[in-house]
């Protein structure tokens, strides 16, 4: 099958994200609780020196979404990233990377959705956690069944409640910093305690990336929404160049700000029961500072429960245009939503989201596959950019990725290193090989008798 026919076969789609709805809804993505709330497991891991650890990460996202959006300008297509696979690698690889991103978020959102409703019961501490969760999901899939217009207002506003708090928290945390509202904290924080700057050394760092890494998560959304933007060509790039810069900005300088105003001991844990960002603001003397985090954090999780659904969904239809899955999955609305996909991936998260109540060892296997097939997909990526590139080498190309082909291997080196530390870590991060590695298996066998009655039935 040629590479426009496997473009053509996802078309149906509506081309209403602007420009800026899709810069925001890849902030969106990527700015979430991991930064909120997972940046104090991080300096737990490194202390201030985890300033590097997010800079490390940031280049392993930078790279992999410049390769992904080099290929999703000359293929704007909903399939992404799991339909470049398959033009680029072979079916299988298409099969594996759609099935296995679909899993991994929709495990990880599942989280998210439990979150949600611990979030609520703040100020409704009697209300049942399952009531704000189901609430939720239920709405977020209404919302994601309309057009995408109005997937992408909603992402917008979310995103930006998220981004105005960071801002915020940044300007406060500057200016206590260089004495411009009081006594001048300075810097001793970042150097100035026991251990220094690095007080792990680098394996503390190095651990540290693999928390970094998956605050990123989600910064791919661009690249999907590439089939239903209105101008792919000049949309993509540019809400690639502002995303990354504004992505640098916002988590260097907020960490920055973190282990420089409060000491690193004091926010840093590896259970974290209260955000860094709460405790600046509480610092500083913020009212109602906690209520306030609360509800960023609570449009936090709604902005990644959002998207996730959106993503999912969009993953299923493309595995079922390519007839990877049930027919039904593949119509569309008259809105030009895939509204069956919609439905069945927002129900899949909320089914993750009991296991991890009802359960949490069984929810940390499945938490295992996402650890592990995150990652994977990343790498599959920039594999699929590789061979992309050497398909469209005398071609002049709308977006070119700069240092190529030396920064995807350097991505691909970083990756596989951290996948290899996870295996080693005895203590939590193992679980991704233990469960990651057969799920794989599973998924490439399910390939196997799919392609075996593929040509039986063509027989």
């Amino acid at each position: 099958m040629d590479k426009q026919t496997l473009v053509d076969r996802e078309a149906g789609l509506q081309h209403a994200l602007t420009r800026r709805q899709i810069t925001m809804i890849g902030l969106g993505g990527a700015i979430g609780t991991g930064l909120f709330m997972g940046s104090g497991i991080a300096i737990g891991y490194a202390g201030p020196a985890v300033l590097i650890s997010y800079l490390i990460a940031a280049v392993v996202a930078v790279i992999m979404v410049f390769s992904l959006s080099e290929m999703a300008v000359v293929h704007p297509t909903a399939g992404s990233f799991g339909t470049y696979a398959e033009m680029y690698l072979g079916p299988w690889a298409g099969f594996l990377v759609r099935y296995t991103y679909w899993i991994t978020q929709v495990i990880a959102i599942g989280g998210e959705a439990v979150a949600g409703g611990v979030y609520m019961t703040y100020w409704f501490p009697a209300s049942p956690v399952w009531m704000w969760s189901l609430g939720f999901a239920v709405a977020l899939i209404y919302v994601n069944s309309r057009s995408v217009t109005n997937f992408g207002s909603f992402e917008y506003w979310f995103a930006l409640i998220k981004v105005v708090a960071i801002v915020v928290f940044i300007i406060l945390g500057l200016s206590h910093i260089f004495g411009l509202a009081g006594e001048p904290v300075g810097m001793h924080n970042l150097t100035g305690l026991e251990g220094g700057f690095m007080p792990h050394g680098f394996g503390g760092v190095w651990m540290a990336v693999i928390v970094a890494i998956y605050s990123f998560y989600g910064i791919e959304v661009i690249a999907v929404t590439s089939g239903e933007a209105k101008d792919p060509v000049t949309a993509i790039p540019a809400a690639l160049r502002t995303m990354a810069l504004r992505l640098f900005l916002f988590y260097v300088l907020a960490l920055t700000v973190m282990v420089t105003f409060m000491p690193w001991t004091e926010i840093g844990a590896q259970v974290v029961t209260e955000s860094p960002f709460v405790k600046l603001f509480s610092s500083v003397g913020v009212m109602y500072a906690a209520g306030i985090m609360n509800f960023v954090v609570l449009t936090a999780a709604l902005s990644s429960m959002n998207t996730n659904i959106y993503l999912t969904s969009r993953m299923l239809f493309s595995l079922a245009r390519g007839n990877y899955a049930p027919g039904a999955l593949k119509r569309l609305n008259r809105n030009g939503t895939p509204v069956a996909a919609t439905i069945l991936s927002g129900t899949c998260i909320l089914l993750a989201a009991s296991i991890s109540r009802l359960t949490p060892l069984a929810y940390n296997y499945l938490f295992g596959i996402a650890l592990f097939g995150g990652l994977s997909v990343w790498i599959i990526i920039l594999l699929s950019h590789i061979s992309f590139r050497r398909q469209h080498r005398n071609e002049r190309l709308p977006v070119r990725t700069p240092f190529f082909p030396y920064v995807q291997i350097l991505g691909l080196l970083l990756l596989a290193a951290i996948l290899v530390t996870m295996g080693l870590d005895t203590e939590f991060w193992n679980i991704s090989w233990i469960v990651g590695v057969p799920w794989m298996l599973a998924v490439s066998f399910a390939y196997w008798i799919w392609k075996r009655r593929h040509r039986a039935a063509g027989a």
